[in-house]
């Protein structure tokens, strides 16, 4: 084996194991961010919300990644002014969930919570969840 071929394949090797930790933080931090600081829905979540307030699932732990996809999933739905942001947050978490790539969050495919919350709530989870995977 020649000198190339011996670093082309420690190369591809670095690329992998960047790529396996994947979690996409800085960009979602930026993203959260802005819809928080547009976002003017506070109402209190119940379970029988008006159809003003939305209820999204707020994760435990491990299970993320899947309430992150189903929560913005259902704000692009409800068609809010911030539609290509919670789109982009939306396709980043579900390729993050796909290719398995955030190993810290990815524990399942399915979204577990206990409990539910309106839009900044679900947004201060993703928001806190990120910035500890940044620290």
């Amino acid at each position: 084996m020649n000198a190339s071929m011996l670093s082309y394949i420690l190369f591809s090797c670095l690329l992998l194991s960047v790529q396996a930790e994947y979690c996409g933080v800085r960009e979602i931090i930026r993203y959260t961010q802005r819809l928080l600081d547009d976002s003017s829905v506070s109402c209190p979540c119940k379970q029988t919300a008006t159809r003003s307030c939305s209820c999204l699932p707020i994760p435990e732990r491990g299970h993320e990644l899947a309430c992150f996809v189903d929560g913005t999933k259902h704000l692009m739905e409800k068609n809010t002014s911030s539609n290509q942001v919670i789109t982009r947050l939306y396709w980043t978490f579900q390729a993050l969930l796909d290719r398995n790539l955030c190993k810290r969050l990815a524990h399942g495919n399915q979204c577990q919570y206990e409990t539910k919350g309106n839009v900044k709530e679900f947004l201060k989870k993703i928001l806190t969840t990120y910035q500890e995977i940044d620290k």
